[in-house]
């Protein structure tokens, strides 16, 4: 299949590290304050579940841009310079107008979901911050105050319109994990015994879904894909994404459940001793949490205005639709206002099913489609015998592993100590 004959190219796009660099910044942040709890619920095989997820991560990222590029070469229609909706349109091709749907759908539950939990941690992390320096105000005025001054950040067109904003993020972290490595280790002499809590199934798939989500970029993947000068070299970008990935979340992750083992919480840093290096990390994680924000919704916006008919071009319509956008991502951080039921539910259900069921699925189906269209011509993709087992061992496992930590986080989700909506009572949510 020769790709390049159809690839525009685009000079102005982004390259392998810049791409890559886009899904450092989306993926990383909160896996690095969640997935040391996650590890604990899950004992020491959540380490070789971390790791696995990583690479499966990759290679199904990987499929996923191999399905867009035999959709561009196969569809003239999508061989334009932009498309704003790669992910549905795959869905669209192989399964129909259901196809679309769902994966809609769930592209948009997901991003939904991780700007909810980019927002709350962000939130949490500042009202910390402030309350050591005497300061106390709730996260969840913290909450309304990012989200009006992010708000005109998101009205920036595409990927390629802010690749600053990529950048900014994944330094930020890359430096807040190895201040928080170089934490962990100082405070080992406090914590001479380490315990580790017993896994149970709720606890096992709950924390699964965490891990899911802290490799979960897939839904914005085809708009990275689609900004690229080339877009054939998108595998190559995935797999360097997901290394510098696994090298910020490895050292974390083994750190906290090492050294404080089932004292961890949700949030790796309230389990940290207090000083200096603790508060650089707040900042650094805030800062590309707030980026990262920017990154995530930018796709999930860019659906719904094609949905609506609001043109590509800048206008008040763009403003006036993201604006609603944000405000909509704020009622829900308020309502929920605890990251870990929110990224339990979102990882177990939709990520699973876009970073592990789909990308499989689709490839499968195109490599075997046939032309139904008059003046449609291509040959059938032959996949090796061991391919097609591999991608069928994905979507059961994805479908297994997805169905039973959704039963998990929404069992989590209606349990007696759910937390109270912000607007309801501010002292009880916090």
């Amino acid at each position: 299949m020769n790709v390049a004959a159809f690839q525009r190219e685009n000079v102005h796009g982004l390259t392998i590290w810049t791409c890559a660099v886009f899904i450092v910044g989306e993926i990383a942040g909160s896996g690095v304050l969640a997935l040391p709890k996650a590890i604990d619920n899950t004992g020491w095989i959540g380490i070789l579940l971390v790791i696995g997820c990583c690479f499966l991560s990759a290679y199904t990222g990987d499929i996923l841009g191999r399905s867009w590029g035999i959709v561009r070469e196969r569809y003239e229609r999508y061989r334009t310079r932009h498309v704003r909706y790669p992910y549905p349109a795959m869905g669209e091709i192989t399964y129909g107008k259901f196809g679309r749907l769902l994966v809609s759908f769930s592209i948009n539950f997901t991003l939904f979901g991780v700007a909810c939990v980019f927002l709350l941690i962000a939130s949490e992390n500042i009202q910390s911050l402030l309350s050591d320096a005497g300061v106390n105000i709730s996260f969840c005025y913290w909450s309304i105050i990012i989200a009006g001054v992010l708000t005109p950040l998101t009205w920036l067109g595409t990927p390629s319109d802010f690749w600053f904003v990529a950048v900014g993020a994944t330094c930020a972290t890359a430096v807040a994990c190895v201040i928080l490595l170089a934490n962990m280790i100082k405070d080992k002499p406090n914590y001479p015994t380490t315990e580790h809590s017993n896994p149970d199934f709720l606890s096992f798939f709950t924390a699964f879904g965490v891990i899911c989500f802290a490799f979960g970029g897939h839904p914005a993947f085809p708009t990275f894909q689609t900004d690229m000068r080339n877009q054939k070299h998108f595998g190559r970008a995935v797999l360097l994404g997901y290394l510098i990935v696994l090298a910020m979340y490895l050292p974390v992750s083994l750190g906290g459940y090492f050294v404080y083992g089932q004292l961890v919480k949700d949030n790796v840093l309230d389990a940290v001793s207090n000083g200096y290096l603790k508060y650089i990390v707040q900042i650094l994680i805030t800062i590309h949490l707030l980026l990262g924000f920017i990154i995530v919704i930018n796709p999930f916006c860019q659906e719904l205005e094609h949905l609506v008919k609001i043109p590509e071009t800048f206008t008040y319509k763009r403003m006036i639709s993201r604006t609603l956008m944000v405000i909509c991502v704020l009622f829900v951080a308020e309502t929920v206002p605890h990251f870990g039921a929110i990224l339990s539910l979102v990882g177990g259900s939709t990520t699973t099913l876009l970073a592990y069921v789909c990308p499989s699925l689709f490839y499968l189906k195109l490599c075997k489609m046939r032309p139904t269209e008059p003046g449609e011509n291509w040959e059938l993709i032959e996949v090796p015998l061991h391919v097609k087992v591999l991608n069928y061992e994905i979507i059961l496992l994805g479908i297994c592993a997805g169905a039973a930590s959704t039963v998990s986080a929404i069992n989590s989700l209606v349990s007696s100590n759910f937390s109270t909506p912000c607007y309801i009572d501010i002292n009880r949510a916090a």
